[in-house]
C-alpha cells in the first residue's frame, strides 16, 4: 500500500526542507554537546541537565522523522487558495480567512484547514458570493464566501 501524497506549496516544502537540514546538522550537534556537557557533571541519575538534553534529543528526532516523511511523500502543488468567509449572523468585520491545505502551511492572516474537514470540503472550489451550509460537529453552519484569492 502506498502512502498518500502530502500536498505542500513550494514555500512550505522549502521551509520544511530548511528545518530538516538544520535539525539534522546543527540541531544534532547542539544536542550532542549538551548531553556531553551534562555527562561531565557526574551522576546521571540525578542530573536534570542530562535528562532535559535527552528529552530534547527525543523530541528533535521525532520532528526529524516527521519532516522526513513529509518531504519524502510531498507533492508540490501550486495554486492554493485563501477563502475569506463570514458566518451567518456575523458582520463582515468578523470575516475569517482560511487556506485549505496541509497543517504545515503558513500564511500570514489565514488559518489553515484540511481539505477533508467539513468546512474545507464545501469551500474547495467555491466562488465569491456563494452561500454554503455545512454540517459541523456542533450542528449546521452557513457561511458566505466574500473573496477567493490565490495564496
Amino acid at each position: 500500500m502506498t502512502m498518500a501524497a502530502v500536498q505542500l506549496s513550494p514555500a512550505a516544502y522549502e521551509r520544511l526542507k530548511a528545518e530538516f537540514d538544520d535539525l539534522t546538522t546543527r540541531g544534532r550537534i547542539d544536542v550532542a554537546n549538551k548531553i556531553e556537557r551534562a555527562r561531565e557533571e557526574g551522576d546521571l541519575k540525578e542530573n536534570a541537565g542530562y535528562h532535559a538534553a535527552k528529552d530534547e534529543q527525543g523530541h528533535m528526532e521525532g520532528r526529524i522523522r516527521q519532516l522526513e516523511h513529509l518531504l519524502e511523500n510531498a507533492e508540490i502543488v501550486e495554486g492554493a487558495f485563501i477563502y475569506t468567509v463570514v458566518y451567518e449572523g456575523d458582520s463582515e468585520d468578523d470575516a475569517e480567512r482560511y487556506l485549505i491545505g496541509n497543517m504545515e502551511e503558513q500564511v500570514e492572516g489565514a488559518d489553515v484547514i484540511s481539505a477533508s474537514s467539513p468546512l474545507g470540503t464545501v469551500l474547495d472550489g467555491a466562488e465569491a458570493g456563494a452561500t454554503i451550509t455545512y454540517e459541523a460537529p456542533n450542528g449546521a453552519l452557513t457561511v458566505t464566501v466574500l473573496r477567493v484569492e490565490q495564496a
